[in-house]
């Protein structure tokens, strides 16, 4: 059709008819318009997510771990609240300061050094700064040789030291009641102090200094700290703790 003829038809169209197809290109083209808005929106919102994620892992990415890997002085046995126990009252103290330190607890009750070292694989599954070592009273309240609690507590050192030689190591000392006899007490006090040594270990002497054997200071069993005990544990396990991660 020739180009005067056809812009003459269109000319010749009603008002009416012009603006009521008007309407409709406009309302066929809306939902496209809200859609296209609504994908741009989406895109927006998306990348504010991704963006506020990366934020919140970046200081997740940087903490450091301390893992208390022990039995159920660890673990906190008998207390109504785990979080009285001093791997959560070490959390406290370094929360205090400000440090970019997370406590682990990886105590589990009756846990025997024969355990810890068929389990230590799989703790070591995360990277850690700091290794609390705190095994070896169940060995002893049951007579276990100890030349097997030695070796068992030796292959623990073994595998950390195998798997993350930055990481440092602190020995926690057990002391058994004297009616193991003087001898098997005697030689199990020696063996922590030899292992710290022989490996180049931080070492606490006797976790439980100040608490073992004080009534006030234990559960009914006379064995396990209460509340208050704990927190006297807590802070001789900060004495050497605090100049790892401070310093």
């Amino acid at each position: 059709m020739p180009k005067a003829q056809n812009k003459q038809m269109k000319s010749n169209l009603p008002k009416s008819m012009v603006q009521n197809l008007l309407k409709f290109c406009y309302i066929i083209a809306l939902p496209f318009l809200l859609m296209t808005c609504g994908e741009k929106k989406a895109e927006k919102s998306s990348e504010e997510t991704q963006t506020d994620q990366q934020t919140e892992e970046r200081p997740k990415a940087s903490t450091k771990t301390i893992l208390c890997f022990g039995d159920s002085i660890t673990a906190g046995y008998g207390l109504d609240n785990s979080d009285d126990a001093y791997p959560a009252l070490l959390q406290q103290k370094i929360d205090s300061i400000g440090l970019n330190y997370t406590v682990v607890n990886s105590g589990l009750s009756g846990e025997t050094s024969a355990g810890g070292k068929s389990r230590i694989d799989w703790v070591l599954n995360q990277d850690m700064s700091i290794f609390i070592l705190e095994l070896g009273a169940n060995d002893g309240l049951r007579g276990v040789p100890l030349t097997e609690t030695r070796s068992n507590l030796q292959a623990i050192i073994d595998s950390v030291q195998k798997k993350s030689p930055s990481t440092t190591i602190i020995l926690a000392g057990m002391e058994l009641p004297p009616n193991m006899g003087q001898d098997y007490t005697s030689q199990f006090r020696e063996l922590y102090a030899e292992l710290a040594e022989e490996n180049n270990l931080e070492f606490i002497p006797f976790i439980l200094k100040d608490v073992g054997g004080v009534k006030e200071l234990n559960q009914n069993d006379g064995i396990h700290p209460n509340v208050e005990g704990h927190k006297i544990l807590a802070n001789t396990v900060w004495d050497t703790l605090k100049p790892l991660i401070t310093n």
